[in-house]
């Protein structure tokens, strides 16, 4: 999930009460980058003068004032260490998540287990769900000053879960393992990886924040390619297993170099009941979920689609996951630039839209070249689901005290859309049955695509509900 940038001033700066405004002030929204929105949700708990400050080595709090710890260094060994190990995090998390393309396309060879497309889904969709629901649920533990068992915990079961993956035999042992285990461990670390940078960085934010960002896309890169290479020369059992210790070799950056600075002043609320009723935020909510469902389609699917039909060879399908990372590089950067100048729902809505077209194009695709052109396409403007829905959870949240609390049960309910995408596409495909000659592509593209577009019209009609027909107007 992955570009920031230096965002402009805010009309509602941190520790402000919220004023009443017009539509028009609300598009004056403080954040334009989405780890960046969440990390300044950090930001705000801030402690006072006299706050408790986390020690890093024990994870105690010590009485101290903010004269003794000083202001953020914005640069220096120390706080640039803090990059290196949060860019590790993003690359053993969502790196990883973005890997599953592979490994769907490995399970329906059947050579490790047999079972159905929409089984096979059901373990890369959990471990999504999973990232996003417990980085929700461990907040109020990292703002009670157990940063250094977040990571600890986490990387246990991140790398616990790949050795367990390397023994499974059968489908359910591969949803506890990938699913479950690598799920939970990936979602502990991911909360650290943001919420640490606003105690070292304020003026260089943006891009602290965005060069950690690019290890998930450099993770979606590497480990594809390291999975399939390896599987042809040691077997999946010790293909697993390597990826297993590098994950181990490279989460020992962060634990051994990050350290939490300051204890944030209060613990969040881990639930905000008013946001049920904030019909805008909701509207939000369930444009983004329709919207996942169409993503994960693609995510899933594509380097499966390559080998099943023959467009691509054994090799090249593998490939394809890596080449769509590549293009979402992009996609998570130049949109979040554009809704700098436009507003994210200016951005969004069009860029949902073509998703759609992205993937319902598959049904004109017939040759190795369509297929390469419509994964670097599906790449980059998927890359606005990732990128911009923290930056919208932001801006239709009035009370900036509640944004971080906010994100996070947004991206827990939107992780439904995970689970009707993967395992949902997975359904239609196989509906005539597992053959190559009997798979409904078809009906799997136009599933993805049809969401993918309403999901667009949604964020139109939530563009009219918020400023009506006006055309030049950032929102």
């Amino acid at each position: 999930m992955s570009s920031t940038q230096a965002h402009p001033p805010s009309s509602l700066e941190h520790g402000e009460s919220d004023r009443s405004h017009s539509p028009i002030d609300e598009e004056k929204f403080e954040h334009d980058k989405p780890i960046e929105a969440a990390a300044d949700a950090e930001a705000e708990m801030a402690p006072s003068k006299h706050e408790a400050v986390a020690s890093p080595a024990a994870g105690l709090s010590l009485a101290r004032t903010t004269s003794t710890v000083g202001p953020p260094p914005n640069g220096g060994t120390q706080a640039w260490l803090q990059v290196l190990g949060s860019w590790m995090l993003f690359f053993n998390t969502w790196g990883l998540l973005n890997t599953f393309g592979v490994y769907q396309t490995y399970y329906e060879s059947g050579a490790l287990f047999t079972a159905n497309s929409s089984d096979i889904a059901w373990i890369g969709s959990v471990q999504s769900v999973m990232v996003l629901m417990v980085g929700a649920l461990v907040g109020p533990f990292y703002d009670k000053g157990h940063f250094r068992w977040l990571l600890i915990i986490g990387s246990f079961f991140v790398v616990f879960g790949h050795m367990m993956l390397s023994l499974v035999s059968t489908l359910w042992q591969a949803i506890l393992a990938q699913g479950f285990c690598v799920g939970i461990g990936a979602g502990m670390l991911f909360v650290p990886a943001v919420a640490i940078m606003p105690s070292y960085f304020t003026t260089k934010l943006g891009m602290a924040i965005g060069l950690a960002a690019s290890g998930s896309s450099m993770g979606g890169i590497i480990y594809p390619i390291m999975f399939y290479k390896l599987i042809a020369e040691v077997g999946f059992g010790w293909a697993v297993r390597i990826l297993g210790f590098t994950i181990l070799a490279t989460l020992m950056v962060p634990i051994f170099c990050m350290k939490m600075r300051i204890k944030p002043a209060k613990v969040r609320k881990m639930f905000d009941l008013t946001a049920f009723t904030d019909w805008p935020y909701m509207a939000c909510i369930l444009a983004v979920m329709i919207g996942f469902i169409g993503l994960y389609v693609g995510i899933f699917y594509y380097s499966f689609f390559g080998a099943s039909t023959g467009y691509t060879n054994a090799s090249m399908s593998f490939y394809l996951v890596p080449i769509l990372n590549a293009g979402s590089v992009l996609g998570r950067t130049l949109p979040n630039i554009l809704a700098d100048k436009i507003g994210p729902i200016n951005v969004i809505a069009p860029g949902g839209i073509m998703v759609g077209i992205v993937l319902l194009s598959n049904l004109a695709v017939h040759n190795l070249a369509g297929i390469i052109v419509s994964v670097l396409f599906f790449g980059f403007f998927s890359g606005i689901f990732i990128a911009l829905p923290p930056v919208l959870f932001v801006q239709l949240t009035a009370d900036k005290s509640k944004v971080g609390t906010r994100i996070g049960m947004g991206f827990a309910m939107v992780g439904f859309g995970v689970l009707a995408g993967g395992p949902g596409g997975g359904g239609i495909l196989q509906r005539r049955g597992d053959a190559p000659a009997d798979l409904d592509w078809k009906g799997t593209w136009t599933f993805g695509g049809v969401c993918a577009i309403v999901a667009g019209l949604g964020f139109v009609a939530l563009r009219f509900w918020r400023v009506g027909a006006k055309l030049m107007v950032k929102v």
